[in-house]
This record gives structure tokens, C-alpha cells and sequence, in this order.
């Protein structure tokens, strides 16, 4: 069996992957399908029924159905059958985030257990924390939290005034503070919680509820997510025993910021169960809705909006499972001695923060677009409760505020790579210098494209990661160490790189479909690609415009912008066509159509 490649984080920009080295849902096992019918029947049959009541917060209900997701193994995918789990790989995880994704407000009590609240303890727990915590949290048998964010430490997470003090006798840490906006916290048995140690050092600990001091608030009165539960947790001379430091004294950032980093991702995958309930819901109602004396599907612009539904669901649902499968690769390059460790896990995950970060913006708001366009078909019933389309709609707008606000991941995205491309980790530095050459000797007219399906979009996405690195190789010589004060360049810059990911993950899947049904078998995806990169190359050609005019004058902004244009060049297709094609597939299935 060929071994698999191990991507570097970022290589996405410098480099072109093939279609064989990445992961698609197209590459599901058996065991995986088997997994993923098991997670969709489980919100079919027990959480769907009891969506209203869960709505009204009822305790009782939802952690009766964290136990039952919990003995059939959808609470401890992540977690290893020696604590109680399935140690599945992470593509299977995602299957199942994916799958709870459709599950109203159990789905965000089911990601904050299963991710932040409990991945601490299996990354970075010493083996007796592993022992005592993750049964538990496996079998449902307690509920999970996470307590980062502070009233003054948000996205400034190491602002943090949460204080821990070591007792007289030594066997306690004395922690006094409040965190709020705890997601599960009124049904939490036990929390992760960060303290500054003397008021210092940064630090994890497994704080259980039932230790002296420990207690929580009133419910948050939220726009969204009404059945989960949302509260400040506080913090009064609370006891918590010396072994339940988690990991080591001073590096709770290296748990927190890489926590978060797969809690990106997870998201991000939660968002596509969400993008395709909103085809699937849209689409039953517009076929069932007369008006002028026809279903509503028939009208272009309702197809116009379930097509573009559906292809950004596509782009999504791609970066998802490449990211799963990068994810398995990588924490498959570890032993079963470097698994244990957590200086080792850290590096693992943080490899890949700049896609985490891609995974949980372009998912979130890609959700954001479905659900707004699924009310919008539904007109005025999509404003009622009545519908479901109005919940969607609320529950939604927080992915882009929690695991890191959007613009702070977008802040990350460019950032993270730059500070690579400095440490000698990328080669982003060597990749932008040659692209003035490159651009002296290239004519977009002179190019030759093989008769194959998606040459012209292969070749387009090349020249934008030479667009890209054009743009933030100028970017980086004007401001240097001041760029990170940047952010409205830095915001572009993600904005272009997030694209491309995008364009690219969607484009090695059709191929790697090609590759193995034919075209004929793939012509709707062939379709996707093609209407999404026919919008995207315009968006990306601008941003690179907007960012070349802030950043230069004269003369080499002439040139600059001469550049652009070459690498831009691009005749559009026709796009009409394809999305009404993709439109009726929907309209016939009455459902997401890839």
C-alpha cells in the first residue's frame, strides 16, 4: 500500500496537489458509510421528534440523548478504546459532526462536549486524568465544557484575570475568577478551565462542578441556540486538586490555541450537515409552492438560489474532508508513544491552523448564505417559527463569533503563514520572488490547455496562487513588521488565500471522481466547479486590485496592476446554463444534488 503524503501547512499556496493525495467523501469505507448511517439515524429517530422541546431548554431531555449518542459511540470518536472510546480516525469524526450538524441546538451541545470540552483531556491528559475523565465523557455519563473566554479576555484569550494560587498544604490551586458565554455550563460535570497561576503563568485545569466554589449563573437570554445552555461560571476560592493540572504549569496556550484549532475545523464540519438540510428543506417547499399557477422551482431566480446553495455546500463539504484526511495523516506519523504526548499532539494539530482557521470562516459563512437564502425562498412562512427556516436562521449567526471570531481567524490566516515563511517552515518568500519573472515571460494568450474537463480551471487556479503571492510578497516588502497592524490588507489576504483552498479542494475531488466514474457520471460536479470558479476568479482579481492600490504608486503600480490583469485573464462561461442544469438535478432528488 502507498504511503500517504503528509502534507506542510500552507503548501497549498507553493504547490499543487493531485487528486490521489487528497481525501473525499468519494473515499468513504464501508465502516465509514456504516457510521455515518448510524449518526443520521440517531437525529432522525431520537433528536428531530424532540426538536421543540429541546428548544425549551430542557435539561433532562437532552442529556438523556447525550447518553444515548454516547452508547452508540458518537460522543468517543476521538477518544481511544482504552478510556472508553472508538479511536476512530478523523475522517470518521467529521462524519458524525457532520451528521449531528442538522440537529438544532443538540448539535452545539454535542460539539462543545465532544471538541473543546473534552479533546483537552485526550491530547493533553496525563494518563490518570485519561483514566478518571474520558469514560465518562465517552458514555454520556457527563457532559462536557470549556471555559476560555473572560467579561475583558475574548479573542485576547492570554488577557485572561482568572487567578490560581497554590494552597498552604500544597495539595490544592486556589482559583477565583469568571468566565462566561460557557457553552453546556449549566449541565456541565466538568469544565477546562484556564487560570493564571500566581497571576502569571498561563495554565489548563479539569475542574469538576462539584468542587468547593465552583458555580454558575443565570442562563443567557441568546438570539440562537435557544436549547442549549449558555452561562457565565464563577470562580470563589475554588478547590481544585494539584493533579488536575492539565498538562503543564505556564503552556495552557499550547492547549487552548490548539483546542481551538481543531474546534475550527469541527465546526466547519458541522456547518456542511447544515448547508445540505437547507437544499434538502428549500427545495421541498419551492416544489411544493404554487404560485402563477407553478411550482416556485421553476422560476430562475429560486433556481439561481438552490444551485448556488448547493455548489458552496459542495466547496465546503471538500475542504472539510481534505482537512480530515490531512488531519489523519499527519497524527498518523506519530507512535503510540508520541500519541501520549502532548508537546507532540500540539505540533501535530498546529500544523495545520491556517486551514483550521479556512475550515471555520468559508464553513460559517457559507452556512450564513444557505440559511438566508432558504428563508428567502420560503418569503414570508421563512419568518415565522412556524418553520424551521427561522430557527436555521438564528442558530446559525453565532459559528461566526465563537472558536474565534471570523475577522480573527481571517487575522491568523495570512499571519500564520508569514510568520512560517520568516522561521524557514514555508517557502512563501522564495515562491514570491520568482513571480516577477515568471510574469515577464508569461501571455495568458499563448497558453496551451489539454482537452480534458477542468483544464481551464486547473490552470486558473494555479495563476491565482501566483496572484496571491504577488500580492502579499508586495504587502510583506511595504510594511514588514507592521503588517499584522494591517488588518485591511491582512482581511483581503485571507479572503484570496480562503478561495483558493476552496477552488482547489473542490477541483481535486471532481478530478479524483473523473479519474475513477468517467465524465458523463460527474457532470454536476464538473458543473460546480465551473459556476463556482466563474464567480470567484472576479472576487479574487479584485481583492488583489483593492490591496495593489493601498499598497503602491507610480510606476510600480502600473505595474503591479499590469500583472494582475495577466494572471486574472479569464473568459467567463456560461454560467446560467450549468446553475439551471445543477437546479433541476435538485428539483428532482428534492435534494442536496452531490
Amino acid at each position: 500500500m502507498a504511503e500517504k503524503k503528509v502534507f506542510v501547512g500552507g503548501d497549498f499556496l507553493i504547490s499543487n496537489a493531485t487528486p490521489e493525495e487528497v481525501f473525499t467523501p468519494e473515499d468513504f469505507t464501508d465502516e465509514h458509510r456504516m457510521i455515518m448511517d448510524m449518526a443520521k439515524d440517531f437525529v432522525q429517530k431520537e433528536v428531530n421528534p424532540h426538536i421543540d422541546q429541546l428548544e425549551e431548554k430542557d435539561e433532562a431531555l437532552t442529556l438523556s440523548l447525550l447518553a444515548k449518542a454516547g452508547e452508540l459511540g458518537l460522543l468517543g470518536t476521538d477518544i481511544p478504546e482504552e478510556y472508553g472510546g472508538m479511536g476512530l480516525d478523523k475522517v470518521s469524526t467529521t462524519i458524525v459532526t457532520e451528521a449531528l450538524g442538522v440537529a438544532g441546538s443538540f448539535a452545539v451541545v454535542y460539539g462543545a462536549d465532544t471538541g473543546i470540552g473534552t479533546l483537552p483531556i485526550v491530547y493533553f491528559g496525563n494518563e490518570e486524568q485519561k483514566q478518571k475523565y474520558l469514560p465518562k465523557l465517552a458514555g454520556g455519563e457527563w457532559c462536557g465544557a470549556y471555559c476560555l473566554t473572560e467579561p475583558g479576555a475574548g479573542s485576547d484569550a492570554l488577557n485572561a484575570k482568572t487567578k490560581a494560587v497554590l494552597s498552604e498544604d500544597g495539595k490544592y490551586y486556589i482559583i477565583n475568577g469568571e468566565k462566561m458565554f460557557i457553552t453546556n455550563a449549566g449541565w456541565a460535570s466538568s469544565f477546562i478551565v484556564y487560570a493564571k497561576v500566581n497571576g502569571e503563568d498561563f495554565t489548563g485545569f479539569i475542574v469538576e462542578k462539584s468542587f468547593k466554589g465552583v458555580s454558575t449563573g443565570k442562563e443567557e437570554k441568546k438570539m440562537g441556540a435557544h436549547g442549549s445552555s449558555t452561562r457565565p461560571v464563577i470562580f470563589e476560592d475554588a478547590e481544585v486538586p494539584v493533579e488536575n493540572v492539565l498538562f503543564e504549569i505556564g503552556k495552557g496556550h499550547k492547549i487552548a490555541f490548539n483546542i481551538l484549532n481543531i474546534g475550527r475545523w469541527k465546526l466547519g464540519a458541522a456547518t456542511v450537515g447544515g448547508c445540505k438540510g437547507c437544499v434538502t428543506e428549500a427545495v421541498k417547499y419551492a416544489n411544493g409552492r404554487i404560485q402563477f399557477k407553478v411550482p416556485i422551482s421553476s422560476f430562475g431566480l429560486i433556481k439561481t438560489k438552490l444551485a448556488d446553495m448547493a455548489v458552496k455546500g459542495y466547496m465546503s463539504e471538500s475542504i472539510m474532508y481534505r482537512l480530515a484526511g490531512m488531519f489523519d495523516n499527519k497524527l498518523g506519523t506519530l507512535d503510540a508513544e508520541a500519541k501520549k504526548s502532548g508537546e507532540e499532539n500540539a505540533k501535530a494539530i498546529e500544523e495545520y491552523a491556517a486551514e483550521c482557521s479556512i475550515a471555520k470562516v468559508y464553513g460559517s459563512e457559507t452556512l450564513d448564505f444557505c440559511v438566508d437564502e432558504y428563508v428567502q425562498i420560503l418569503g414570508g412562512y421563512g419568518f415565522c417559527a412556524e418553520y424551521p427556516a427561522e430557527r436555521y436562521y438564528r442558530d446559525s449567526r453565532i459559528n461566526r463569533i465563537w472558536e474565534g471570531t471570523n475577522e480573527i481567524n481571517r487575522m491568523l490566516i495570512p499571519g500564520t503563514l508569514m510568520q512560517r515563511a520568516m522561521k524557514g517552515r514555508l517557502n512563501l518568500l522564495q515562491a514570491a520572488q520568482a513571480i516577477p519573472g515568471e510574469l515577464m515571460s508569461y501571455s495568458p494568450l499563448s497558453v496551451q490547455l489539454p482537452d480534458t474537463p477542468l483544464a481551464l480551471q486547473e490552470h486558473m487556479i494555479k495563476m491565482m496562487k501566483k496572484l496571491a503571492l504577488m500580492v502579499a510578497g508586495g504587502a510583506g516588502m511595504k510594511f514588514q513588521q507592521k503588517l499584522a497592524k494591517e488588518q485591511e490588507v491582512l482581511g483581503k489576504l485571507a479572503d484570496i488565500i480562503i478561495e483558493i483552498f476552496a477552488m482547489e479542494s473542490g477541483l481535486l475531488r471532481t478530478l479524483k471522481m473523473i479519474d475513477k466514474n468517467g465524465e458523463e457520471k460527474t457532470k454536476y460536479q464538473i458543473d460546480a466547479v465551473k459556476v463556482y470558479m466563474d464567480e470567484a476568479i472576479p472576487k479574487i482579481e479584485g481583492w488583489a486590485k483593492q490591496i495593489i492600490a493601498y499598497v503602491e504608486e507610480g510606476d510600480m503600480l502600473r505595474t503591479q496592476l499590469a500583472g494582475v490583469k495577466k494572471l486574472a485573464r479569464y473568459q467567463p462561461i456560461d454560467a446560467v446554463t450549468l446553475k439551471r442544469e445543477i437546479a433541476d438535478r435538485i428539483i428532482d432528488l428534492e435534494a442536496y444534488p452531490f
